[in-house]
């Protein structure tokens, strides 16, 4: 399933996201076996010796943004909030920290849904695109605040994150990229720009000046640029992603009252609002009916890029794997 799916072509309709899509909701059932449930767009892990609850994306088309993949997250969101939000020191298994991470080999996410923008703009449907926008800007504000749990939340980039991907990782407390990863928002190559988080998430580690230069360049950098320019908090080698979590998580482990806190008072400092990030988004769907026909044929073309190249990985991953009899 993608968003072209669940978007109505009626656009006061569109602007309505039902609560239930948007909000992590405290009255949802503790459901103990989410580990046990089948997921199409997820694979979930819980190392209760480390308190780290592992959610790694794995799609089975291009890993972009779909409606499923949300609607999963979400699953694992509720599930947090509900057993651990409300009286979490009576859960028998502590979490201190939540991570998100990708099975696709090389790439973490690709972003928005291009074709899906493409068809939007071509029919002129501004309420398909914010519905689209809103859900989005609501999975990261949760990102950003924990699911109101008393966690540290972090995105573990093995692999390439670019536009709405890199937006996504910038939303967690904490940036893990191993060294061949590259980060990037190039949405102003096709004269538009990155509008779900990427302005007011990128602000809180660099300063408005760079952070606009960072986005009107629309580079791509590696993990150890961005390291060195303080976005990435911590680089691993190549393979080492989740060894250098575990290690980080360990080595912190007398202080992780103290880090939380520190990170709650960046956003106090700093704060990302829901209301920003939705006005945000607002203004991203609107300029996006402003693009011209060869502004949308270079999204195309850039969606068909990202198509030939998940493929590709997909058939080198195939290849590699054992015979089997």
């Amino acid at each position: 399933m993608d968003f072209r799916s669940r978007a109505a072509n009626d656009p006061e309709q569109n602007l309505l996201v039902e609560a239930e899509e948007m909000l992590v909701s405290a009255a949802l059932p503790c459901e103990a076996s989410i580990l046990e449930k089948q997921f199409e767009e997820i694979d979930l892990r819980f190392d209760r010796s480390d308190q780290i609850f592992w959610c790694y994306m794995n799609q089975k088309s291009r890993p972009s943004y779909t409606y499923q993949l949300g609607e999963e997250i979400q699953q694992v969101q509720d599930w947090i909030h509900s057993n651990y939000a409300m009286d979490g020191s009576r859960n028998p298994d502590p979490l201190r920290y939540f991570v998100c991470g990708s099975h696709t080999p090389g790439i973490y996410n690709l972003g928005g849904d291009l074709k899906h923008f493409a068809d939007c703009i071509r029919r002129r449907d501004l309420g398909a695109l914010k519905k689209y926008a809103r859900i989005c800007v609501h999975m990261q504000y949760e990102n950003s605040t924990g699911f109101g749990a008393p966690i540290i939340t972090m995105a573990l980039v093995q692999g390439d994150a670019l536009g709405g991907g890199f937006e996504h990782a910038l939303a967690f407390d904490v940036l893990v990229a191993e060294k061949s990863a590259r980060l990037g928002l190039p949405e102003i190559l096709f004269n538009l720009f990155p509008g779900m988080g990427a302005y007011s998430f990128l602000r809180q580690r660099l300063g408005r000046q760079e952070t606009e230069r960072f986005i009107l360049e629309g580079k791509l950098f590696t993990a150890t640029e961005l390291f060195e320019m303080g976005v990435v908090d911590i680089l691993a080698d190549d393979g080492m992603g989740e060894a250098a979590i575990i290690e980080y998580t360990k080595k912190n482990h007398k202080r992780f009252h103290a880090e939380r806190a520190i990170y709650r008072a960046r956003k106090i400092a700093n704060p990302v609002s829901l209301e920003e990030l939705l006005e945000i988004t607002d203004i991203w769907a609107e300029t996006a009916l402003c693009l011209e026909e060869a502004d949308i044929r270079k999204m195309l073309r850039l969606a068909s890029a990202q198509d030939r190249r998940i493929q590709r990985s997909l058939r080198a991953v195939t290849d590699s794997e054992p015979a089997v009899g």
